[in-house]
C-alpha cells in the first residue's frame, strides 16, 4: 500500500522524544502525524532496534486518545498459551492455575490504543481470534462464551515481512490487509547515516548524566566510522555503544579507540558464543572440504556445503542468547517456528 503523501513541510518535523531530521526520518514523521487522527490500523515496519515502539506511542499521543491507555504487549515473548490469556483474559477454571477471572490487555486498553510488538510471532489460531477484534471489536475471554465489546485502536509492528509469511502459511493473509491499512516503514540506521552524529550527541548526554562523566567532544574520526558501519542492530546497538564508550572514557572525548573493531574495522560482527568465529574462514573450509568430496552427479552439493554452516551458525547465536529462542530468532532474522524446526533438523533441540 502507498504511503500518504506529505502535505505541509511542519509535518516532517521530528516528532518529540525521535532523534533524526534526514529526508528518510522525515517522511515518518510526516504519515506518522496524519494517520494518528485517525481511527485507522497501523502496521510498523523495519529491523529489530529502529523504534517502532517510539512511533506507536507518538501515534497514541497525537491521537484523540492520548488521555487512556497506551498498552504495550510483546506478542515474541510468550508462549502460545500465555499470549492469548494476556491478551484477552480468562475466566476462572479456564486453565490450570486459573484461579480468578483476569482482565486482558485488550479491555485495558478501552478507549486507548494496544500496541502489538512482533506480531508476526503469534500462532494462526490466535491470529482468527485478532482478526475478529479487528474487524468487529469483540471477542471471548479464554473459558467463556460471553462477547466482550471493546473501543480499542490497534498499532502493530513487525521485523519480517507479513506477505512472505503468509505465503510460507504462518502468517494468515486477511490479517495482513486488515493490520495494513496505513504501513508505516522505519528505515534502518544505515539508510540514515546523517542522522548518527544527533543521535550519538543526544546519548552522550543521557550516558555523561547517568554516569555523573563529562565525554562532551566526539572524534571526528569516531563520527566517520560510525557513519560508515552498517549496524545490524540498529538505533539499540548504537546506543549500547555510546554508553560504552562514556563508561570507558578516560577523557572528555569519545575517541575512535573507544569502539569496538567490529565498527572501526567495518568488519562484520561475529557471533557471540563462547569463542569468537571467524565465518568468512568457517565458509572456505566447508566449500572447498565439499568441492573436494563432490563428484560429477552430486546433485545435492548446495545442501552439503551450506546446510553445515547454518549449522554452525545457528548453535553460535544460541549460545550466544544462552538458548533463549526468541533472542536466538530476533538475531538470525528469522520466525521462532522456523528456528524451531532448524534446531530439530540439526538434531540441536536438545543440547544444554
Amino acid at each position: 500500500m502507498n504511503s500518504i503523501p506529505a502535505t505541509t513541510d511542519s509535518a516532517a518535523m521530528p516528532l518529540p522524544g525521535i532523534i533524526g531530521t534526514g529526508p528518510a526520518m522525515s517522511e515518518v514523521y510526516q504519515i506518522t502525524r496524519q494517520v494518528a487522527g485517525s481511527k485507522a490500523s497501523v502496521l510498523l515496519l523495519g529491523e529489530t532496534g529502529t523504534g517502532k515502539e517510539l512511533i506507536a506511542h507518538a501515534i497514541h499521543n497525537l491521537s484523540s486518545r492520548h488521555e487512556r491507555p497506551f498498552v504495550r504487549v510483546n506478542c515474541g515473548a510468550l508462549s502460545e498459551s500465555l499470549l492469548e490469556s494476556e491478551l484477552f483474559g480468562h475466566v476462572r477454571g479456564a486453565f490450570t492455575g486459573a484461579i480468578d477471572n483476569r482482565t486482558g490487555r485488550f479491555e485495558a486498553a478501552h478507549k486507548g490504543t494496544i500496541f502489538l510488538d512482533e506480531i508476526n510471532s503469534t500462532a494462526l489460531h490466535l491470529q482468527v481470534k485478532l482478526l475478529r477484534v479487528l474487524q468487529e471489536q469483540e471477542f471471548e475471554r479464554v473459558g467463556d462464551t460471553k462477547s466482550v465489546q471493546v473501543d480499542t485502536r490497534v498499532i502493530a509492528a513487525s521485523n519480517r515481512d507479513l506477505l512472505e509469511l503468509a505465503d510460507e502459511g504462518t502468517f494468515r493473509e486477511d490479517l495482513y490487509y486488515r493490520l495494513n491499512v496505513v504501513p508505516i516503514f522505519l528505515p534502518p540506521l544505515r539508510e540514515r547515516a546523517e542522522d548518527i552524529p544527533q543521535l550519538v550527541t543526544h546519548f552522550l548526554n543521557l550516558y555523561n548524566e547517568q554516569n555523573d562523566r563529562y565525554v562532551a567532544h566526539i572524534d571526528p574520526l569516531a563520527i566517520e566510522a560510525m557513519q560508515k558501519y552498517h549496524w545490524p542492530g540498529n538505533v539499540r546497538e548504537l546506543q549500547n555503544n555510546v554508553e560504552r564508550a562514556v563508561v570507558l572514557a578516560r577523557g572528555d572525548e569519545l575517541t575512535l579507540d573507544l569502539l569496538p573493531k567490529t565498527i572501526t574495522t567495518g568488519r562484520p560482527p561475529r557471533a557471540l558464543g563462547t569463542r569468537a568465529m571467524d565465518f568468512e574462514s568457517l565458509t572456505d573450509e566447508l566449500v572447498h572440504k565439499g568441492l573436494s568430496e563432490a563428484n560429477g552427479s552430486d546433485e545435492d552439493l548446495l545442501s552439503r556445503i551450506v546446510e553445515p554452516v547454518e549449522r554452525r551458525v545457528i548453535a553460535e547465536v544460541m549460545a550466544s542468547t544462552d538458548r533463549v529462542q526468541i533472542k536466538a530468532a530476533a538475531r538470525l532474522g528469522i520466525n521462532r517456528n522456523t528456528l524451531h524446526k532448524k534446531l530439530k533438523q540439526y538434531g540441536l533441540d536438545g543440547e544444554t
